[in-house]
């Protein structure tokens, strides 16, 4: 056989398998949806003592009720927050600008929990979690979202909108029960939506971070 003959061959092969490992899906496990954050989130009261969060604690809490404008502040809670404010700035600690601090820490933990993993917009993945039907006809479920816990958004609240996948199959998936363990396997994309979802105490919006357009919905198997 020619070496030209056996290369004509051998390249539609090649190429072929290329073409194989390209449309492979990305498998991924749900810390792969949380992006990994560039900016380091200083916090400062992780050198505080005990006695000094607790203080700080009280002064925060008096200080809210004044803000929302609390009525009920006796004039002993107001002394005792100047109080304790007093003694936390004889111990070098700036009061103020902790406080700050904790809206700041506070508003940078919720941005993280709602990012997304941009990287991920347009990918083929695999991802497994639990199925929860949105459109269930008998036992068909034609829309889903897929949780990483049981019980997430009906017996326990609701995950960051970054581990919540509203899926779409391209077929009717039928579902042995609620909260089925399943591989859904599709395309990914990042933009977010909300969904309505009947829970105990009433119809909630839930906030969404992911879409998943599944051609495949299996049983879970390890």
């Amino acid at each position: 056989m020619g070496l030209r003959f056996r290369l004509l061959i051998w390249l539609p092969a090649v190429v072929c398998a290329g073409i194989a490992v390209a449309d492979a899906p990305r498998q991924l496990m749900w810390a792969d949806l949380v992006p990994k954050s560039s900016s380091v989130i200083e916090n400062p009261f992780a050198r505080l003592t005990h006695d000094q969060l607790t203080a700080l604690a009280d002064v925060a809490a008096v200080r809210d009720r004044k803000a929302r404008g609390d009525k009920t502040l006796t004039p002993a809670e107001l002394s005792g927050e100047q109080g304790t404010m007093r003694k936390l700035q004889q111990q070098g600690l700036d009061v103020d600008a902790l406080l700050a601090k904790r809206k700041e820490i506070a508003d940078q933990k919720r941005g993280q929990l709602q990012a997304v993993n941009a990287g991920l917009e347009g990918q083929t993945i695999k991802l497994p979690g639990y199925l929860l039907p949105l459109e269930i006809t008998g036992k068909k479920v034609s829309e889903f979202l897929l949780v990483p816990w049981v019980g997430a958004c009906i017996h326990t609240p609701p995950p960051p909108p970054n581990q919540i996948v509203h899926v779409i199959p391209d077929s009717p998936f039928e579902m042995p029960g609620m909260f089925a363990p399943v591989w859904v396997t599709g395309k990914m994309s990042t933009a977010a939506s909300k969904k309505s979802l009947f829970m105990i105490d009433g119809t909630s919006e839930i906030d969404i971070g992911y879409t998943l357009r599944a051609s495949r919905v299996e049983l879970y198997q390890q």
